[in-house]
């Protein structure tokens, strides 16, 4: 997917450029494949909110997406690629042998009448096919990764994400995956062969904030804008610095930037061989 620049015309233009969406075959969703999805605005049960700036946006059905691909060894031809508001990836229409409909996360270089399928044993190791880790050649990318099999891809599902096989000893295969994590997971998981589509999408600005809003993604105010009574780094002179003892902290007092969040001695550090890479 190209990104689009357009002339300077106005003062956001200068400092944005959209999605080129001629990549898009099909602008409809499938009707029997999609449902309404009541947004929650990161509110709790009790309306309280947990998680900070979401809210508003543009109204959006939600794409049924079949993360699993258990029809196995049913060939599925490619009808369509289509936008999804719901996720920065490309989507696929597939049907398959037995005439159900159903959208899948579209590969990178995927063409319309492509067939495609999956399998529990070892099939043509092509783009789009799905299969077990143990059955794919070292060295080829993969993407929609099971983490306990059957459950469904869980990792490496974002725009232009591929994970890359490199080895399988004993009951696991290890990964590297998009972040530099080499992480072993069972050899039974499945994965598809390929990086997900849309690679440019983190090249896009923004540009303005209302085009933020309609993302559905509320303002972000900085501790130091803040008074001292609301944040750790509110108060002071003018747009002063943090400049507080100990280091950055969170509105809640917790030490930030930098700092790990992943948990101590967590249950899955053991399937971890080598850390993500700092940014």
């Amino acid at each position: 997917m190209p990104i689009k620049i357009y002339k300077p015309t106005t003062a956001a233009r200068r400092k944005s450029s959209v999605q080129d969406f001629s990549d898009i075959t099909k602008t409809e969703p499938e009707k029997s494949l999609v449902v309404n999805l009541q947004r929650k605005s990161g509110r709790n049960n009790t309306g309280k909110i947990t998680v900070r700036h979401q809210g508003g946006g543009v109204k959006r059905l939600y794409r049924l997406i079949d993360f699993k691909q258990h029809a196995f060894d049913l060939s599925a031809e490619v009808k369509a690629i289509e936008y999804d508001p719901n996720r920065n990836a490309r989507i696929m229409l597939v049907e398959y042998a037995d005439k159900k409909k159903s959208y899948l996360l579209a590969p990178q270089g995927i063409k319309i009448g492509e067939k495609i399928m999956s399998s529990q044993k070892k099939i043509e190791a092509k783009i789009g096919n799905r299969m077990p880790l143990e059955e794919i050649p070292v060295g080829l990318f993969v993407y929609n990764v099971e983490l306990t099999p059957g459950k469904g891809g869980q990792i490496v599902r974002g725009a232009g994400n591929g994970a890359q096989f490199q080895v399988v000893e004993g009951d696991y295969a290890q990964l590297k995956l998009p972040s530099g994590e080499v992480r072993m997971v069972q050899k039974n998981c499945l994965a598809t062969i390929g990086q997900v589509s849309n690679p440019d999408y983190n090249l896009i600005r923004w540009g303005k904030a209302g085009r933020i809003r309609k993302r559905g993604i509320r303002p972000t105010v900085k501790g130091k804008n803040m008074n001292p009574v609301d944040h750790p780094h509110g108060g002071g002179e003018g747009h002063s610095p943090i400049g507080l003892k100990g280091g950055p902290k969170t509105m809640w007092g917790k030490k930030a930037r930098g700092v790990k969040t992943r948990k101590p001695e967590k249950w899955s550090d053991k399937f971890v061989l080598q850390k993500r890479k700092k940014k």
